[in-house]
């Protein structure tokens, strides 16, 4: 079944995306929800219209996000957390704390566009995490981990 998107969902695509899922987790998941409606003739035809004129608005925002990326490509961070002499970190670092060190160096990142590569930090030491700024633009950040 054909589905135009109405957000991103993780895994799947991203806002006016059309893509193919099965029919039960379209019926029983993303139509209830509210992700997703049916593509039917009319619906496709709705969403070029609209495609055709967001086409220059999406640009801006793309080109903003590119150079937002330029800034951050060489932006090195620093994280404090509390650790033992053995260099284990109490508890973990998480995506809360990069966008709280990015919001210190005047970059207002939502916690949600950030991913960190490795699964759980809880060592001090250097790591980096991807920050989702557009569908198009990604870039990664690289921080140090340490000891408060």
């Amino acid at each position: 079944m054909e589905i135009i998107l109405k957000q991103d969902v993780a895994n799947l695509g991203s806002k006016d995306d059309i893509v193919k899922v099965k029919n039960g987790y379209a019926n029983n998941y993303l139509v209830p929800y509210g992700y997703a409606t049916i593509a039917t003739v009319t619906a496709k035809k709705e969403h070029a219209e609209t495609q055709r004129q967001r086409a220059h608005k999406f640009e801006k925002i793309k080109a903003d996000a590119v150079a937002l990326a330029a800034k951050l490509e060489g932006l090195a961070l620093t994280i404090g957390a509390k650790a033992s002499s053995t260099g284990k970190i109490f508890g973990s670092v998480n995506t809360i704390q990069i966008s709280e060190a990015l919001k210190v160096k005047g970059f207002t990142i939502d916690r949600k566009q950030i991913t960190i590569s490795d699964e759980q930090i809880k060592e001090l030491g250097k790591y980096s995490a991807e920050v989702k700024l557009h569908r198009d633009v990604k870039v990664r950040v690289e921080f140090d981990v340490v000891e408060e």
